[in-house]
């Protein structure tokens, strides 16, 4: 599903959209496997215990892997030519946006596994009330850095000319 484009202003242009890459999904996985097993073993080896292990095992499910992969299913990371916004839920949901003229700085950090798979986490500090913002597992974050940055140079280059936020970037004058 992708992001909702009923969501941009007017003139606003998406640079990039993301969703968490996929290992963020791997853990959720292996906890799911692990309470599955746990499951068939609990039946073949204690059948007079089926009810309570079943009432433990969708417990389980539905306390972590599940809520994960929703989370990772209804999560976007959205560049536009005027913001960076984050959003996710599925029925509770959530926004956050930054405005990028209000962005002070952009890092990411990736250990040696992350940058093996393109992911890794991207570290906006802006001039909000929040200051510091931490986005992880963000698929290869350092293309991701460098659109911000390069977004926000654009940015401030049309809002010097005149234009706001949502305005289309002004034509270039021509030479007689």
């Amino acid at each position: 599903m992708p992001f909702p484009r009923r969501l941009l202003i007017e003139n606003e242009e998406l640079i990039l959209e993301l969703r968490p890459h996929w290992i963020a999904i791997v853990v959720p996985a292996i906890v799911t496997i692990l309470v599955v097993a746990g499951w068939i073993l609990a039946l073949t080896y204690a059948p007079d215990v089926v009810w309570g292990a079943s009432a433990i095992g969708v417990f389980l499910l539905i306390a972590f892997p599940v809520r994960k992969f929703i989370a990772w299913a209804t999560s976007y990371f959205v560049v536009t030519s005027d913001r960076v916004i984050h959003r996710e839920g599925w029925i509770a949901k959530r926004s956050m946006e930054i405005p990028l003229e209000a962005i002070n700085d952009v890092r990411f950090h990736q250990g040696v596994f992350e940058r093996l798979i393109g992911a890794g986490d991207l570290i906006i500090s802006s001039a909000s009330e929040f200051g510091r913002q931490v986005f992880g597992d963000i698929r290869n974050p350092e293309e991701v850095q460098k659109a911000i940055s390069h977004q926000g140079e654009l940015n401030k280059e049309r809002m010097y000319r005149g234009g706001g936020r949502g305005s289309p970037a002004p034509a270039q004058a021509t030479m007689p």
